[in-house]
């Protein structure tokens, strides 16, 4: 056998085994209907993210790490809370890669390993961290980015997480009455 074939049969089988793991992962509405990419999130829009989320963080006296990331999971902002542990700053910035790239909230992956048996293949997942934090930022219905945020028990970042997307949510206007 060639190395060219070599290469080709490896390259087939990880494209196999990469399918199979996406098409076991997250049982939810998330895994069934993805959501679909839209326009990279804005610097303002990430700033705000940001800027409510350390509001979470502060409010607990969490020292937490915020990433957030565009929807191809390319860093457009990010900030570090102060005594914040120095490993938090990577593990942010993959929970934001992680749910942008695979359009759902890392918990979902955290859940799945957590059921244990043939769910463990997800740690084989490639550039995926099945850890509670990361959210998809959807705006207008689609996935314009996501924020990954670390530094205290992982609901807790989860917690800092959603609270950092409160700010994009869409105003309620109250309706006139008749």
């Amino acid at each position: 056998m060639t190395r060219l074939s070599s290469l080709l049969r490896a390259c087939a089988v990880t494209v196999v085994v990469f399918l199979g793991l996406i098409s076991s992962v997250g049982q939810s509405a998330w895994a069934q209907t993805p959501i679909p990419y839209g326009e990279a999130i804005s610097l303002e829009q990430a700033k705000k993210v940001i800027a409510a989320a350390e509001v979470e963080a502060k409010k607990n006296n969490w020292p937490v790490a915020i990433a957030v990331v565009d929807g191809a999971g390319f860093l457009v902002a990010f900030q570090r809370l102060d005594n914040t542990q120095l490993g938090s700053v990577k593990v942010a910035i993959q929970k934001a890669e992680t749910s942008a790239r695979f359009r759902r909230p890392t918990k979902v992956f955290e859940d799945t390993l957590g059921m244990g048996g043939a769910n463990l293949k997800i740690l084989k997942l490639p550039d995926a961290l099945p850890i509670e934090g990361g959210l998809p930022i959807v705006h207008e219905g689609k996935i314009i980015g996501a924020i990954g945020v670390s530094g205290v028990k992982s609901t807790e970042d989860g917690q800092v997480a959603a609270a950092g997307l409160e700010v994009l949510k869409p105003e309620t206007k109250p309706q006139p009455k008749p």
